[in-house]
């Protein structure tokens, strides 16, 4: 499950001059202590992104994950790139979000970038749930036009797909566009705002209470900093 998108998402960042960076042996694969999960994690290099992460989570009929981010580099002040995917095949139960996260909620910053998800947002009512959450705040890095969608294998199979590769093809229209223009954010305010955004996503992410049960505590909260998160360890007092 997964493995067709996540095989288009790697066909799209190499396309786009990715290429695959050395992640620690203690990240890269995790088996559960019970041998009923693997977790496989990938970096990419990409040019004009600081950070590409994708996460694979793989544990059979009980969950199927499959999670990206990936971070502009300082120059860029383009949403950050979220998509975070969720299938439970017992329940037959399908949760995936997808959005690109502005660093800031200003009108004039979704003019700038917003318009594709917009569209898509308007083309999918399966997509167009609003996200009500006690965990997140919902007008904190996530956009007015996040794709939710709470389905079953009809959404799994016949929409998803879909909504997948027009969602990439947007955060790639974005990135032409970001190129070709000048920043409305500077490259220390962009900095600053991806630091705030994993110190957030670290303390909120829901993920750590999966990880933790399958791969023990310890472990899971090494990842989370470490991998997932890493700006979350920094202090922004001494890095500017």
């Amino acid at each position: 499950m997964f493995d067709d998108l996540l095989n288009e998402l790697t066909k799209n960042i190499l396309e786009h001059g990715g290429k695959k960076l050395v992640v620690p042996n203690e990240f890269c694969e995790r088996l559960s202590k019970k041998g009923n999960c693997k977790l496989n994690s990938w970096l990419w290099d990409v040019p004009e992104f600081r950070r590409w992460r994708v996460t694979r989570l793989d544990a059979g009929d009980r969950l199927q994950v499959l999670n990206s981010v990936a971070y502009p580099n300082e120059k860029n002040d383009m949403p950050i790139m979220g998509i975070d995917l969720l299938w439970f095949g017992k329940k037959q139960k399908l949760i995936a979000i997808l959005d690109f996260q502005p660093l800031v909620q200003e009108k004039e910053y979704f003019d700038r970038y917003f318009d594709g998800l917009k569209s898509l947002k308007k083309s999918f009512n399966e997509f167009n749930s609003d996200i009500k959450s006690n965990i997140y705040d919902p007008t904190k890095y996530f956009s007015p036009w996040a794709l939710f969608c709470k389905g079953s294998n009809f959404e799994l199979e016949n929409i998803l797909p879909k909504v997948f590769s027009s969602f990439l093809k947007y955060y790639w229209v974005n990135l032409d566009f970001a190129k070709d223009n000048e920043n409305h954010i500077t490259s220390k305010k962009v900095s600053l705002l991806h630091i705030d955004y994993d110190r957030y996503s670290s303390e909120k992410d829901p993920a750590h209470g999966l990880f933790s049960g399958f791969f023990g505590k310890e472990w899971s909260e090494k990842y989370m900093k470490e991998f997932l998160f890493p700006l979350s360890l920094e202090d922004i007092n001494s890095s500017f």
